[in-house]
C-alpha cells in the first residue's frame, strides 16, 4: 500500500490511497425523480434520512472504503456504533495488509465528533497511547475520506443534497426489507442545507473534491432510517485522481454507545512524521 501525504491547514494527515482502477457505476434514470408508489417521492426520501437517524437515536456501524487509482485498491474496514442525537461515534478502523502481505498495522480507533476527528494509534511518529486531534473543517475532504471511514451521520446530511434520486425496488440488507434508491447528490447543495454541526465540514469537502456530483445507492427501511448507503467520490490527493466508495452499513438501532473524549494531556502535540 503507498500511504500518501493530504497537505491541509495545520499539518498533513495520511491518506491510505493505493494505485488502481475503480469503474463506479453511474446512477439510473437519467436524472429523472420517480414516484415510488408506496414510500413518496425519492428525493423527499432520501432527503430525510438524517432526521430519520437522529429520531432512531442510535445504532452500530460497519464502514467500508475502497480507495483506487492506477492500478492497485485499497480496502479499508471499521466496526462500532454512533448516537446520532449528541452526533458522536466510535469506530475500529482496519488497514489492509502491506503489497508484501505483512499485517504491520495496528487498528485506529475513531471518535467522530461535530467538526473533529480523534485518532489513537495513527501511526507516523504519534506514541501508542496519545490521541491526535484533527479539525474536520481544515480537511479538504471535510472527513468524508480521510479517515478512512466516512461519518455514518455525515453521509446522511450528504444526501440531503441529493438533485436526482429514483427508486430502484425493494431489497434486502442484513434480513431487513429495505428500499433502494439511487440518485446523485452535490456536496455544495448538501453544505448549504445541511444541520449546522454538519455545515463546515461539508463547505469543506465542496472546495476538495474533484467532483461536486456524488452518485449513490441508498437503502432504507419502512421507518425511512438508513440502512445502508453507498457514496463514490472523486478526490484528488497529491495531484491524482483517486476513485472512493464508501460503504456505510447501519443495524442495532437503539443500542446503548458511549464516547469518552480523551483528555487533553492525552492529546498529542507534537509532529507527525511524513
Amino acid at each position: 500500500m503507498v500511504v500518501q501525504q493530504h497537505r491541509v491547514k495545520g499539518g498533513a494527515v495520511a491518506v491510505a490511497v493505493a494505485a488502481g482502477l475503480f469503474a463506479s457505476a453511474g446512477c439510473s434514470g437519467g436524472g429523472a425523480v420517480a414516484e415510488d408508489q408506496q414510500g413518496g417521492d425519492p428525493l423527499v426520501i432520501v432527503r430525510g434520512a438524517a432526521d430519520a437517524l437522529v429520531a432512531a437515536g442510535s445504532s452500530k456501524a460497519r464502514t467500508s472504503m475502497v480507495m483506487a487509482t492506477g492500478g492497485t485498491r485499497v480496502t479499508i474496514r471499521g466496526e462500532g456504533a454512533y448516537d446520532f442525537m449528541k452526533r458522536m461515534g466510535q469506530l475500529k478502523v482496519l488497514l489492509p495488509p502491506d503489497p508484501d502481505g505483512a499485517d504491520k498495522h495496528r487498528p485506529i480507533t475513531e471518535l467522530l465528533t461535530p467538526g473533529a476527528l480523534y485518532m489513537k494509534n495513527r501511526g507516523a511518529g504519534v506514541p501508542a497511547d496519545k490521541w491526535v486531534r484533527i479539525d474536520t473543517t481544515t480537511l479538504d475532504d471535510g472527513n468524508l475520506v480521510t479517515g478512512g471511514a466516512t461519518d455514518p451521520l455525515a453521509a446522511a446530511e450528504l444526501l440531503r443534497g441529493a438533485k436526482e434520486a429514483a427508486y430502484v425496488g425493494k431489497a434486502d440488507v442484513a434480513g431487513t426489507a429495505v428500499r433502494h434508491y439511487r440518485g446523485v447528490t452535490d456536496i455544495a447543495r448538501a453544505a448549504r442545507v445541511a444541520k449546522p454541526h454538519a455545515r463546515g465540514a461539508l463547505a469543506a469537502a465542496a472546495k476538495g473534491f474533484a467532483r461536486d456530483a456524488v452518485p449513490f445507492d441508498a437503502y432504507l427501511d419502512d421507518q425511512g432510517r438508513l440502512r445502508k448507503v453507498r457514496h463514490r467520490f472523486d478526490f484528488t490527493n497529491a495531484g491524482r485522481t483517486v476513485a472512493v466508495a464508501s460503504t456505510t452499513l447501519l443495524y442495532a438501532f437503539g443500542v446503548p454507545v458511549e464516547v469518552r473524549l480523551p483528555a487533553a494531556r492525552d492529546i498529542y502535540a507534537g509532529k507527525i512524521q511524513a
